[in-house]
């Protein structure tokens, strides 16, 4: 590394004595002059790169009148005698440059003499075609835009190293194309799901990062201060609350494409920070909300995938509607093999589980039992309906059974993607939860919200929440396995 570095280093510098900036300030580009858009001009794709004894030995000069102006990084060189052939990429795709001693000027050919692979160049020329069928620049004016002084990752094999790859992303996105892939389709996916809300009458909104008091979900926050104001802030757990405070105000429908923030374990479905699509919507309940879950997965996916029937890693994961729905205790009864109300059976289960009891509520190790028994089996796409009241601090009480609560949750692969209730509106009951919650030391409750209980007095129309993990979304429709394989720059472990 230390040789080849300072062979670029020395080729910098003699870049610079000939009164080069190796560091342009600009070039001209607009979608005209994407590789992919030129090589849509000749009908074709890249090939992989021919041997240079090949294409020299059928080479044809009948240049076309296709003047193209193309700016990217050298992936590749193939120089013989006074030619030379480069691979030029941008962000769609590769193409082939031809570069000719006699056809540029002798300043050009002293840098295309210092280049390297992973430098950055623009080149302006026209378009042909080898005998082997190869679409072609050839060049007639070369600018170096930025030399790169380490060379790409094992000579452009890809990058193997899982961990590497995550902390030096930028080499990940150079070296692997299906990597570039899966981010490009991330954008589509929060594309699609915006046009989908904004279609079905939802307003984007923005809600605060920082919060004085974290709400919205049981989970641990981080906490920063505010040296100004001097007082402690919270990063967001959920914009549950603040989005509910609109409802409050007149907005009957309400969305945010938002980073939350939990200070708690990473594994391959969990990272620190990450993105929930979060919907709100007035008048009505969590049936409601199954319906939205459903259409803007279903919407989004057959906009990103050749067929609703896909794979994600050995699963074969059918989306067509209608999705499956169960009820949470008779999938509790089903494969923890006791009803949830026998809390003598379910602690004894939970300890042959090796699930921990001590100094927890009884509700958390039932939940961890449903995690380790039920969920192992719930391919999907199923929502799980119905949970015990217990669990769902903002949810309102089933309106047929006072044990429950009117919440569901959607499980695709065994991954949780979404949850739902139909949201609570009553302040007095609403107060009195989070009482308890204090009570019990819930995790991530440090003090009553009385601004929100507030907002409840002057009245919230019954309503339907909704979050759906974006990240997990995302793990299906480009079948990744980790969350860190959807995110570009997960939180990672210092070395």
């Amino acid at each position: 590394m230390n040789k080849e570095y300072e062979i670029r280093v020395a080729k910098l510098e003699k870049l610079k004595a000939l009164g080069i900036n190796p560091y342009a300030y600009s070039f001209p580009s607009d979608s005209e002059s994407l590789v992919a858009t030129i090589l849509g001009r000749t009908g074709r794709t890249c090939k992989q790169p021919i041997p240079i004894k090949t294409v020299l030995g059928n080479f044809r000069e009948d240049f076309s009148d296709h003047p193209v102006t193309i700016a990217g990084r050298i992936i590749a060189m193939r120089s013989h005698g006074k030619v030379c052939f480069l691979d030029l990429k941008d962000q769609t795709d590769k193409i082939q440059l031809y570069i000719k001693k006699d056809k540029i000027c002798d300043r050009e050919y002293q840098i295309y003499e210092l280049l390297d692979i992973g430098d950055i160049i623009g080149v302006e020329g026209t378009l042909f075609k080898t005998k082997t069928g190869e679409t072609t620049i050839l060049v007639s004016s070369l600018i170096l835009l930025s030399k790169a002084l380490l060379p790409l990752p094992e000579k452009w094999h890809g990058l193997q190293d899982v961990n590497l790859r995550y902390r030096q992303r930028y080499l990940d996105l150079i070296a692997n194309s299906e990597v570039r892939r899966t981010f490009t389709l991330r954008s589509c996916i929060i594309r699609h799901i915006r046009e989908y809300m904004q279609e079905q009458g939802f307003m984007e909104v923005e809600t605060p990062m920082m919060q004085p008091i974290p709400g919205g979900a049981t989970a641990q926050p981080f906490i920063t201060h505010h040296n100004t104001l001097e007082m402690d802030l919270y990063l967001r757990i959920a914009p549950e609350l603040y989005l509910k405070r609109l409802l409050v105000g007149g907005f009957e429908r309400v969305y945010e494409i938002n980073r939350n923030f939990r200070n708690e374990g990473i594994s391959t479905q969990h990272n620190p920070e990450f993105t929930m699509l979060e919907a709100y919507r007035a008048y009505a309940d969590y049936n409601d909300m199954m319906s939205l879950t459903e259409n803007v997965i279903v919407y989004t996916a057959s906009k990103i995938l050749p067929s609703l029937k896909t794979t994600y890693e050995k699963d074969e994961i059918d989306l067509t509607p209608p999705w499956q729905r169960k009820k949470y205790l008779e999938l509790f009864q089903e494969y923890c093999k006791t009803g949830w109300e026998n809390e003598k059976e379910v602690i004894a289960k939970a300890k042959t589980e090796q699930i921990p009891t001590e100094k927890r509520t009884y509700e958390d190790i039932a939940s961890d039992l449903f995690e380790r028994l039920v969920e192992p089996h719930l391919t999907g796409p199923i929502f799980i309906t119905d949970y015990p009241r217990s669990l769902c601090p903002l949810a309102k009480t089933h309106r047929d059974n006072p044990e429950l609560a009117e919440r569901f949750e959607l499980y695709i692969s065994r991954m949780e993607i979404a949850n739902a209730f139909s949201e609570l509106n009553d302040p007095l009951e609403q107060k009195e939860r989070f009482l308890a919650q204090l009570k019990n030391k819930a995790e991530g409750m440090v003090s009553l919200d009385e601004d929100y209980i507030n907002a409840l007095m002057h009245a919230m129309p019954p309503a339907g929440g909704l979050g759906i993990g974006i990240d997990r979304v995302v793990m299906i429709l480009t079948n990744n396995p980790s969350i860190r394989d959807v995110i570009l720059f997960p939180t990672l472990r210092n070395i």
